[in-house]
C-alpha cells in the first residue's frame, strides 16, 4: 500500500495496515501516528513528519528511512533488523528495549537519542551528530566510526574494542567503563583528557600529538 503526501497525524493505523503487502509512506505527516506493533516488515518512509510517531513493538525488519523525521519518536520494544536510516532526525528518538541487528545510521540528527537498554548485535553510525546522545552499554565492537558528535553524550559501558574513530569528537563524554582495548583514536578529538578518560583510553592507540595534550594536562612537558 502506498502513501502519498498523506495527513496520517494522529490516526491509528496499526490494523489497517495488511502484514501481507510492502508498506510505502512518502512526504506523510505521522505526527503521533499510533504505528504501535504494526507490521512494517520491507516498510519505506521517504521524508515523512516523524515526530512523537509510536513504533512500539513493530515489525520493521528490512524498512528503509531516508530524510524527514521529528522528535520522540518511539521505537521502545520493535523489531529493527537490516533497517536503514539515512539524513533522517532522529534527535530525542527512544529505543530501549529495541532489537537492533545490523542498522546503520548514516547522516543522521541522533541529538539526546537513547538506545541504552536495545538488544541484538548492534548497528553501525556514519557522519551522525549523537550529542547528548545515551549509548550505555551498548557495543561497537570493530566498528568504523566516521564523522560522529560524541559530544556530552554517555557512553559509559560501551564497547569499542578494536574499533576505529576517524573525524569523531568526544568532548564531555561519559566513559565510565567504557572500554577502548586496541581502538584507533588517532583520527578523533578526545577532549579535555581527565582521568575518566584516561582510564577508558588505556589499551587504545593515539597519536604523538594526543599524547602531548596528554602529557601536559599532567603538567609533564615533552621536548
Amino acid at each position: 500500500m502506498n502513501f502519498d503526501g498523506e495527513d496520517l497525524s494522529h490516526k491509528v493505523l496499526s490494523e489497517r495496515l495488511d502484514p501481507e503487502e510492502t508498506h510505502v509512506f512518502r512526504e506523510c505527516d505521522l505526527t503521533e501516528t499510533d504505528l504501535w506493533g504494526a507490521s512494517l516488515a520491507g516498510a519505506r518512509f521517504e521524508s515523512c513528519v516523524l515526530e512523537q510517531t509510536d513504533f512500539r513493538k513493530a515489525d520493521l525488519d528490512g524498512a528503509v528511512f531516508t530524510g524527514g523525521g521529528g522528535m520522540r519518536t518511539r521505537f521502545n520494544d520493535a523489531d529493527l533488523i537490516d533497517v536503514t536510516f539515512t539524513d533522517v532526525d532522529l534527535s530525542s528518538a527512544q529505543f530501549g528495549g529495541a532489537l537492533l541487528t545490523d542498522v546503520s545510521f548514516t547522516g543522521c540528527r541522533m541529538i539526546g537519542a537513547a538506545l541504552t537498554a536495545s538488544r541484538g548485535t548492534g548497528f553501525t553510525v556514519t557522519r551522525s551528530n549523537l550529542t547528548l546522545a545515551n549509548l550505555g552499554g551498548c557495543s561497537l565492537r570493530g566498528e568504523h566510526i566516521e564523522g560522529v558528535r560524541f559530544d556530552d553524550a554517555d557512553l559509559s559501558g560501551c564497547d569499542f574494542t578494536e574499533a576505529t574513530l576517524a573525524d569523531c569528537r568526544l568532548i564531555g563524554t561519559r566513559l565510565l567503563n567504557t572500554t577502548f582495548t586496541k581502538a584507533d583514536l588517532r583520527g578523533a578529538d578526545l577532549g579535555q583528557p581527565d582521568d575518566a578518560k584516561l582510564r577508558a583510553f588505556a589499551g587504545a592507540v593515539i597519536n604523538q600529538t594526543q599524547a602531548n595534550a596528554i602529557l601536559a594536562a599532567r603538567g609533564i612537558t615533552v621536548l
